[in-house]
C-alpha cells in the first residue's frame, strides 16, 4: 500500500482547512478525486472530497482509520471504488469482500450512518472485463439489500449509449476517466439517492 502514501498524506487533515464541519464524505478512486465540480454540485450536503488517485477498494479499507475516522462530523459516506481492483486482476468476489470489510469499519466507528455505493462504471478501457464489473456490482447490490443504511446507486445504465456501449461524451479521451458531462449524471444520481433514502428514513 506504500504507493498511496503521498496521496493519503495530501488528504489527511484536509477537513481542518474547511470553514464548515463536513457532513458528506466522498471517498474512493480517481473518479472521486477528479470530480472538480463536487464542492459546488454537492454544496448543500457539506461535502469533503477524500478520494485518492488509483485507489482500490482494498486500499480504501486499509486507509479507513487514517482518512475517514478523523472526520467526526460525518453524517454519510459516498463511495466509489472497485474499478481499479478489477483492473488489477482481482476477481469480483474479492471486491465484494473488500467492500464488506469497509462497511465493517464504518459500522464499528460510526454506527448506522448511511453509505452510498456508486456502482462500478462501464468504460472503454475496461470493456474486456465488463463481465467481472457486472458481477461485482451484482454482489455489492445484493449486500446493500441486507442493510437499510446501505444504498446502491446504479449509474451503470446511464453511462451507456443506445448501442449498449459506453457513451463517448461521458468520458475523457483516455476512455476511463469521466468527463464533465459524465459528472452531471453522477450529480443527479447521488442527489436523488440521498434525498430518497433520507426522506424515507424521516417518514419511518
Amino acid at each position: 500500500m506504500v504507493w498511496y502514501e503521498e496521496e493519503v498524506k495530501r488528504i489527511e487533515g484536509l477537513q481542518e482547512t474547511f470553514d464548515y464541519l463536513p457532513e458528506t464524505v466522498f471517498y474512493g478512486s480517481s473518479s472521486i478525486t477528479l470530480w472538480s465540480s463536487l464542492y459546488t454540485d454537492m454544496a448543500s450536503l457539506k461535502p469533503i472530497n477524500l478520494g485518492f488517485g488509483g485507489s482500490t477498494l482494498a486500499a480504501c479499507s486499509w486507509y479507513f482509520q487514517r482518512v475517514i475516522e478523523p472526520v467526526k462530523s460525518m453524517q454519510r459516506l459516498v463511495l466509489y471504488a472497485g474499478d481499479n481492483d478489477l483492473g488489477d486482476g482481482r476477481n469480483p468476489e474479492e471486491v465484494y469482500l473488500f467492500y464488506s470489510q469497509l462497511i465493517y469499519h464504518l459500522r464499528e466507528k460510526f454506527g448506522d450512518i448511511p453509505c452510498y455505493f456508486i456502482s462500478i462504471k462501464p468504460s472503454f478501457q475496461r470493456w474486456e472485463i465488463i463481465g467481472r464489473i457486472k458481477t461485482a456490482n451484482r454482489l455489492i447490490r445484493q449486500e446493500t439489500t441486507k442493510d437499510p443504511h446501505q444504498h446502491f446507486i446504479d449509474i451503470y445504465p446511464d453511462m451507456l449509449n443506445d448501442q449498449g456501449v459506453p457513451s463517448r461524451k461521458l468520458f475523457e479521451p483516455d476512455g476511463l476517466h469521466i468527463s464533465a458531462e459524465g459528472y452531471v449524471i453522477w450529480k443527479k444520481a447521488v442527489q436523488e439517492a440521498i434525498l430518497e433514502a433520507e426522506s424515507l428514513q424521516h417518514v419511518i
